[in-house]
């Protein structure tokens, strides 16, 4: 009995060293199970910048190289015809179309198949924003022109220019997208409110899509944008959301009703008792023994106990600690999703 206590207590030692070091690795070798998201480099790229912001450490890497990166994964407009193809501009997702590396931002020739995806474009912007990076090299004018054709007639979102594929994630990428640059041209506001609230369901949370059971992310990324457009008011039933979130609590959260509690959801669920104010109705010690309790003995926090750690659940996982005060964790924006400095 003694040494399951003694074990308990070392599982909920936070470590801070192990997380830094792990999450660090990212950033020159990426392990062989990760050869899958090839094309989501960027937002890999979010987590461990974002991660290291939270631990302190994101003033000891090497900033330029980061954002130059970032800045050779944007399509820019044709030099020669700048509106050919401008539906395409933004930021894509790594390197794997091939163009040549353009970290400076020079005028070049634009292809048909070299397009933005949405979700790219937010976590790009993010990381500039996070590196404290003046955006004197985004080309502003094309992200939102392209923004604006993403939108469909029924207010959401597309992720890529004529792929069919919308959803609440691209919605909310849209809002924080504009949010950061300052700039609402590209989403017509009066739309997308209206798709956000036609996908509440009978739960009282919100689908993914209209008529979709109500699901702990697409919830957080309706309020989020709700917020962020200055339409949260519009919800009529504020207090059974809070309800429904509420219960999402077993000892960390859970995301849909009846499933298994998961590290991410202590951001997701977290971050939209924050939009209400209401964050301090949870139970923190709870919240925090479980997420505590998915690390890894040489850092990194995993979706459950006793399997592999990943740069998402690290991530998230650091966020709902942050919001819960422990461990002298910063609290990321609710809105954005990314701590903002003062």
């Amino acid at each position: 009995m003694e040494q399951k206590e003694e074990k308990k207590k070392k599982e909920l030692i936070f470590k801070k060293k192990q997380h830094i070091e792990w999450i660090k690795r990212f950033l020159k070798l990426m392990p062989t199970e990760t050869q899958d998201y090839d094309s989501n480099r960027m937002t890999m790229l979010y987590f461990v910048v974002s991660s290291l912001d939270l631990l302190g450490e994101v003033d000891n890497l090497d900033k330029k190289s980061i954002i130059d990166f970032v800045y050779s994964q944007q399509i820019l407009p044709d030099k020669d015809n700048p509106e050919k193809y401008i539906e395409n501009c933004g930021f894509r997702g790594g390197q794997f179309f091939g163009r040549d590396e353009n970290p400076q931002c020079q005028p070049t020739n634009s292809h048909l198949y070299d397009h933005s995806h949405i979700a790219m474009t937010y976590v790009a912007i993010a990381i500039l924003t996070i590196l404290g990076d003046d955006y004197s090299r985004l080309n502003k004018n094309a992200i939102l022109t392209a923004l604006k054709s993403l939108q469909l007639d029924d207010g959401s979102f597309l992720a890529i220019n004529g792929i069919y594929e919308s959803d609440m994630r691209y919605l909310y990428c849209a809002c924080c997208i504009s949010k950061m640059l300052n700039d609402w041209s590209g989403v017509n506001i009066e739309k997308a409110t209206k798709y956000i609230l036609s996908a509440q369901s009978y739960e009282n949370g919100f689908g993914l899509l209209p008529g979709r059971e109500s699901h702990g992310g697409s919830t957080y990324c309706a309020l989020a944008s709700l917020s962020m457009m200055g339409t949260l008011n519009q919800i009529s039933s504020k207090d059974k959301v809070i309800e429904w979130l509420i219960r999402r609590q077993l000892t960390g959260f859970e995301g849909r009703t009846n499933k298994m509690v998961d590290t991410c959801y202590s951001f997701w669920i977290g971050a939209s008792l924050k939009l209400f104010n209401v964050f301090d109705l949870i139970d923190f010690e709870q919240c925090s023994n479980f997420t505590l309790s998915t690390q890894g003995d040489y850092g990194g926090f995993a979706k459950w106990p006793d399997i592999v750690q990943d740069p998402l659940h690290t991530y998230f996982g650091l966020c709902g600690l942050g919001f819960m005060k422990k461990f002298d964790i910063p609290e990321v924006d609710p809105e954005l999703g990314f701590r903002i400095k003062k």
